[in-house]
């Protein structure tokens, strides 16, 4: 089938399931960051598959590729508290944090700074829970359900608490680790569900852009003493990434929107090497959508900050994005369906097939993948 071709099992949900023994997901990083292994799939042509280490990623990219990369900093988004009733609740923030902050308000209670914002989140709860009704969570943060904003526990809420709100967050909130990973979130997540060049003034995502998760300092290092060029973009994770695709026919899907920015200085890079006819690579499936969802929305990449809701399937066109680093996704996942119109469906399951075989780990703690 020619890569500008569909058949109607490109829109079938089911037509992106595939066989997935359980030991193959990661529940633990690598011993040492970086020590991973790397499939690389040239995006057209023969399927002539390269298994690879993670440290041969500057042997493998091409040349002259510009780098783009999420630096969004995850928040310990998840927060465990309690009803007036004594039963326990569990609240997944979604928006992202520095959202909340530049709309809260201030108030003076006893001689202290009380902060209010709306936000949206997952609950958790035992039972059904009424509008209205607050929830206490710990380091002074409290929580009021203002109302159902969709399936699977979406809420509109309305957050207070006391001083910093990342550092309530810090002090009582958890690691938000996906739910394939079967443990509680320890102190090493804390380090390694982030990115080495994950920034301190980008935080509040609700998950890790996990195929930065690979890079060292001394990987980034290399690369530049190589000549790639290297731009930072933010895409807070939130529901966008994760949420399941519930639809049969895939094109009923529609994704939550995400916050993104642009600098001036990222899209000028962007668009010299489009001029250039240099190689952009999206490392990661964050980086792809934030790219091809400003492209989509002016035309270009052009400095933005602001929402994007783009879904990426089979027939979509990428604009922006020439090659794409990424880890192994779930099955019937918006993210496989997005490494599938990057680089067609069929070739793409065939090559995680491959990666089954030769006992690749999977999903955001497991190996990685490059197709260019």
């Amino acid at each position: 089938m020619k890569a500008d071709t569909f058949d109607e099992t490109d829109f079938l949900l089911g037509g992106y399931r595939y066989e997935l023994p359980p030991e193959r997901i990661a529940q633990f990083p690598p011993e040492q960051r970086g020590d991973s292994r790397l499939l690389v799939m040239p995006r057209a042509g023969d399927l002539a598959l390269a298994h690879r280490r993670f440290e041969d990623l500057p042997d493998c990219l091409p040349k002259n590729a510009l780098l783009v990369a999420n630096n969004v900093r995850v928040l310990p988004a998840r927060l465990i508290g309690s009803r007036t009733t004594g039963g326990k609740v569990e609240f997944l923030l979604l928006t992202p944090l520095p959202l909340l902050t530049r709309q809260a308000k201030s108030a003076r209670r006893a001689g202290d700074d009380v902060f209010t914002a709306e936000a949206h989140g997952l609950l958790r709860v035992g039972g059904a829970v009424n509008d209205g009704e607050q929830i206490v969570f710990g380091a002074g943060i409290n929580l009021t359900v203002l109302e159902k904003t969709g399936s699977f526990g979406e809420r509109r809420v309305r957050l207070t608490w006391q001083g910093d709100l990342a550092r309530a967050f810090a002090a009582t909130g958890h690691i938000p680790l996906p739910p394939y990973i079967k443990r509680s979130d320890d102190e090493e997540d804390a380090a390694r569900y982030q990115t080495v060049y994950a920034n301190d003034g980008k935080i509040g995502a609700a998950a890790a852009p996990t195929a930065g998760l690979h890079f060292t300092r001394a990987m980034r290092e290399n690369l530049v003493r190589q000549g790639f060029e290297w731009v930072e973009i933010t895409l807070y994770v939130g529901y966008g990434t994760f949420s399941p695709v519930r639809h049969d026919d895939i094109r009923h899907h529609r994704m939550h929107k995400e916050y993104i920015e642009i600098s001036e200085a990222a899209a000028g890079a962007v668009n010299r090497a489009k001029a250039g006819r240099r190689p952009v690579l999206a490392i990661g499936t964050t980086s792809a959508r934030a790219l091809e969802g400003v492209d989509e929305l002016c035309g270009r990449v052009l400095p933005y900050s602001g929402w994007i809701d783009i879904f990426l399937y089979s027939g979509r066109k990428f604009r922006v994005t020439d090659a794409l680093l990424t880890n192994f996704h779930l099955p019937e996942s918006s993210l496989l369906m997005l490494v599938a119109a990057f680089a067609g469906r069929e070739r793409v399951l065939r090559a995680y097939a491959e990666a089954v075989r030769n006992g690749y780990r999977f999903f955001s703690y497991g190996d990685a993948m490059l197709i260019a």
